[in-house]
């Protein structure tokens, strides 16, 4: 038999985390008859949560100690360190990665076994079609997300992705092997290549609570994945300031030579104002660009850890 670790960040979710393992523990039974295939290996994740979280793993991996395991983090550390802690401490010869609430239908996992077992994949991804509920808004600005960030970055990152995906131990070790402390898992999932397919599903509710993600986290994301895999922004900021520069150039033309020819110009400190702020402006745009990679850098260079793990079993 084949053990599967399954990585599952968790942030207050006390009330799916009972829920979550009753669902997928039926998935595995499923694939083990009638002959016995995989072994579950349940890996939780705490990523400091505030409510009765951490209880429920205990409790889980007091009934099914040789199975469940959780990690406790000392505080909120984002979901990208927990899904780096999850698969740090995963021992089987595959991995999934899923998300707590149920929204990653667990029934695809036999099909997603099938396909790394029979067809050769080191990873089987999934695309999430557009999701129920959500606002026009955010649908547009996740798919001009990855419009974006497609044509800038050589890494392609495939529409409405999802974190949610069943890869081989070497696919897992590759993945933990890569040292930046700035992570952007879907673009580091691309990045590392191997044989890869996807399987498209139907968006499904969620099993209890409610999403911690907002639409100011969500862009706060998309600039992190822009940043981490790309450096278009920079390549911006440097055509507009050469834009800028050739244009004072010639701005400056036309004023000598109305001068010479005309005489002087009459005043007109407002336009003057309106040009400097102008100038002023690109010049603090370009520098916000890159102060960005500046501060990805910074964090770099400290070389602090990506978590820190209060507690574990």
């Amino acid at each position: 038999m084949k053990k599967i670790s399954l990585v599952v960040p968790c942030y207050n979710e006390e009330e799916s985390i009972p829920l979550f393992y009753r669902t997928v523990s039926k998935v595995i039974d499923s694939m083990n008859t009638p002959t016995p295939t995989v072994t579950p290996e349940y890996i939780f994740v705490d990523d400091g949560s505030s409510d009765h979280t951490l209880k429920e793993m205990k409790e889980l991996h007091q009934s099914h100690p040789e199975t469940v395991h959780y990690r406790s983090f000392s505080r909120n550390f984002g979901k990208e360190s927990a899904l780096a802690a999850g698969l740090q401490a995963t021992t089987g010869e595959l991995v999934a990665v899923m998300d707590v609430d149920l929204q990653d239908p667990p029934e695809l996992l036999p099909k997603m076994f099938a396909l790394i077992e029979n067809e050769g994949y080191d990873c089987v991804g999934t695309i999430q079609k557009e999701r129920r509920g959500q606002s026009k808004l955010r649908a547009f600005l996740s798919s001009s997300f990855y419009r974006v960030i497609n044509k800038i970055s050589d890494v392609r990152i495939e529409p409405n992705a999802r974190d949610y995906r069943l890869m081989t131990r070497q696919f897992v070790d590759t993945v933990i092997s890569l040292p930046e402390f700035n992570r952007f898992s879907k673009g580091i999932f691309s990045w590392v290549g191997f044989k890869t397919t996807y399987l498209t599903y139907e968006s499904q509710p969620r099993a209890a609570g409610t999403t911690h993600w907002n639409l100011r986290q969500l862009f706060a994301y998309s600039i992190e994945g822009i940043i981490d895999f790309s450096n278009a922004p920079l390549r911006l900021a440097t055509w507009v300031g050469s834009i800028s520069f050739i244009l004072s150039i010639f701005g400056l033309l036309f004023v000598i030579i109305r001068a010479l020819t005309v005489g002087g110009a009459v005043a007109g400190w407002p336009s003057l104002v309106a040009i400097m702020l102008f100038i002023g402006g690109i010049q603090l745009f370009c520098l916000g660009i890159l102060g960005q990679y500046i501060n990805k850098i910074y964090l770099e260079t400290k070389h602090r850890p990506k978590y820190i793990v209060r507690e574990e079993k």
